[in-house]
């Protein structure tokens, strides 16, 4: 191993989100595996290497040593938009065998990223879990939740980020800047999908949330009210973000991968329209060179999956300045 050009593996790489946020910190991949047949043609057309396959049936001993062990596990067994069913979830069987892989290769660092609502679910037993298992094979282990519009992207986009090392981990000294507001980051020119005027309304007075988040508005869509509070229909959980509309002066929601028709709608400059698929890219940190999928749905799904690479930029340069 080399100082210079420390190294690392990139374990459930899908697009290469956490790929591209080290090698922009000057760490050398030496292995990477993803199971997704879609996301292995991405990953290839970018890095040029098509990422090994099922995670539980590659051997420890067919991994090369490296400084960093990476890993974005699958989160729809803990997502609070998936059934949350955890450890009882078939996909959560990666978890052990990257355990495994833990245990068998020892590398020095350990970095695990989820989404927020890991640390939550079943009474926090899952987290506590992971965290007891990372400390029984010796490691010291910092986490935090960190939001992507604190690096510089315009989305409240929220992600736990475990770090398990020798030497304890200080996210207090990791670089971070706030985000511009959304309409920085628009395209000036595209195939722009607009509203009507008739098909939407907006609230008078909408207020700056802590989020950063502006809601405005609403399409002009019937919704289920049953069970929903007074005067929250539009902002309830039932109504879901295709229908709502938010100010391109504050931050944008979390990109989700279950919104394959891409139905988020902003408004700016007086105007209602979707969000175009080269902004998401934008807002995820991705390069404007970056190869992607051919369709439309299958993008939004892989984006949803992936990680904000500015936010993970400033972690691998954290890692590299503290541990490495």
């Amino acid at each position: 191993m080399t100082t210079t050009h420390p190294t690392f593996i990139d374990l459930f790489a899908g697009i290469g989100g956490i790929r591209l946020a080290f090698d922009q910190s000057g760490f050398k991949c030496v292995f990477s595996s993803e199971w997704d047949q879609k996301c292995q043609k991405v990953y290839h057309a970018n890095f040029h290497e098509v990422p090994q396959g099922d995670i539980t049936k590659i051997k420890s001993s067919d991994i090369p040593s490296h400084d960093v062990l990476c890993a974005g596990f699958p989160c729809q067994p803990f997502s609070i938009s998936g059934k949350q069913k955890g450890l009882t979830d078939e996909r959560s069987n990666v978890l052990f065998s990257l355990l495994r892989i833990i245990k068998d290769k020892k590398p020095k660092v350990v970095l695990l990223e989820n989404v927020k609502h890991l640390i939550h679910l079943k009474d926090k037993s899952i987290f506590k879990f992971i965290l007891k298992s990372l400390e029984d094979l010796g490691y010291n282990v910092s986490w935090r939740v960190l939001n992507a519009s604190n690096f510089e992207i315009p989305q409240n986009r929220d992600r736990v980020i475990v770090i398990a090392s020798k030497k304890k981990f200080d996210f207090d000294k990791i670089n971070s800047k706030k985000s511009k507001s959304l309409s920085s980051f628009l395209d000036k020119k595209a195939g722009f999908e607009f509203l009507d005027s008739g098909e939407f309304t907006l609230i008078p007075n909408p207020i700056r949330q802590k989020s950063g988040l502006i809601f405005v508005g609403y399409r002009n869509k019937k919704i289920r009210t049953t069970g929903v509070r007074p005067n929250t229909k539009h902002l309830s959980r039932v109504h879901k973000m295709p229908n709502r509309i938010y100010s391109a002066d504050g931050f944008h929601p979390t990109i989700p991968s279950q919104e394959s028709a891409r139905r988020f709608w902003i408004h700016h400059k007086n105007k209602v329209r979707k969000l175009t698929l080269n902004e998401c890219y934008k807002i995820m940190g991705f390069p404007s060179k970056f190869s992607r999928a051919t369709e439309s749905g299958t993008q939004i799904l892989q984006l949803g999956n992936s990680v904000p690479v500015p936010m993970i930029q400033s972690v691998a340069n954290g890692i590299r300045r503290q541990l490495l």
